[in-house]
């Protein structure tokens, strides 16, 4: 059997449900499969019923749930209903789009992105951390983000397959740095993990999904619907882009905060981490992967544009959430 602690990652239970989908869902792919029929019409009663049903459906590619049959990761009565959830989903996603970006333009192309991701004007909870949060705000973000930081990159990875040799050779190299540079105690997703415990927290794969608000399954979910999907090869890398872009700066904030509150040094490696990493990966982000893939395939850049918009704005709806409540 496989020694429990940092970095491990058992297979988490299924979620609980957040509405009579959801409810419907889960009760079926534990206990009742031939059910999964009856179920693929049901609409959702909120979007926190929609999205708790559609992590569910995707989590079924990344580790799967203990109390869930592998044999239904492509069950098509759950792609029916996948492919139903994420349609209303990413229109949705558009809808909130106000614009189809500058387009691609060779020679500008990096300095558009710059520009279009420093005009966002969005809410900061690095700042927040870094000068005024308390100890229980900080570890209840601590929790928020661990939905995603235990598996990191994971759902860009699905891209790898679907570039051309330029556009894939760069991603593989800023992949090859998440993912450790080939040492599995430098995994991001290990580094965090790590953090989590250091800080008392569980380092549990999914440990805290029942509590996290809608926006961060809204994140989570926007980026494996990118990643999964071959025509979204554009927004998937994208939306790398801009995380990458916006990350160096508040992960620099997040370890001053966390020295501020004087909590585990663990977590502040992890964050002091990204401060260089991510410096160098927003450049090759940009400048190699989003650059070359338009300069192969300019006829994605409107999906370019659309997953760093998604990346920017769902981040602003997390930090205008948290901070509101944060306030109260």
């Amino acid at each position: 059997m496989t020694p429990r602690g940092v970095g491990y990652l058992p297979r988490m239970l299924t979620p609980k449900a957040r509405g009579s989908l959801s409810e419907r869902l889960l009760e079926a792919i534990r206990a009742r499969p031939r059910d999964l029929a009856a179920v693929v019409g049901d609409e959702p009663e909120s979007v926190d019923d929609e999205q708790i049903a559609l992590w569910a459906l995707y989590e079924l590619h990344h580790h799967g749930f203990e109390d869930v049959d592998d044999a239904l990761e492509w069950h098509p009565d759950l792609l029916a209903l996948r492919r139903r959830l994420e349609d209303g989903f990413e229109r949705r996603l558009r809808s909130r789009w106000p614009s189809p970006g500058p387009g691609f333009r060779t020679e500008t192309f990096a300095e558009d992105f710059f520009a279009f991701v420093e005009g966002h004007d969005g809410a900061s909870l690095a700042a927040h951390v870094q000068r005024t949060a308390d100890v229980e705000q900080v570890l209840d973000l601590f929790r928020l983000r661990s939905v995603y930081h235990l598996k990191e990159s994971d759902s860009t990875a699905w891209a790898v397959p679907r570039l051309r040799a330029r556009t894939k050779a760069a991603l593989v190299e800023l992949l090859y740095d998440e993912y450790g540079a080939g040492d599995p105690d430098r995994v991001h997703a290990h580094l965090f993990a790590r953090g989590l415990e250091a800080c008392g927290l569980s380092s549990e794969y999914g440990a805290y999904v029942d509590d996290v608000p809608v926006e961060v399954l809204e994140q989570n979910n926007a980026m494996t619907l990118f990643g999964l999907h071959r025509r979204l090869r554009g927004a998937a890398l994208g939306h790398l882009a801009a995380f990458e872009v916006t990350s160096s700066l508040p992960s620099r904030r997040m370890s001053q905060g966390i020295a501020r509150l004087g909590l585990a040094q663990e977590m502040a490696d992890y964050y002091d981490e990204h401060v260089e990493a991510d410096a160098v990966h927003e450049q090759l982000a940009v400048r190699t992967i989003c650059a070359g893939l338009l300069a192969e395939e300019p006829h994605l850049a409107g999906d370019v544009w659309f997953g760093a918009w998604s990346c920017l704005d769902l981040e602003d709806r997390l930090a205008r959430r948290l901070l509101s409540e944060w306030a109260a």
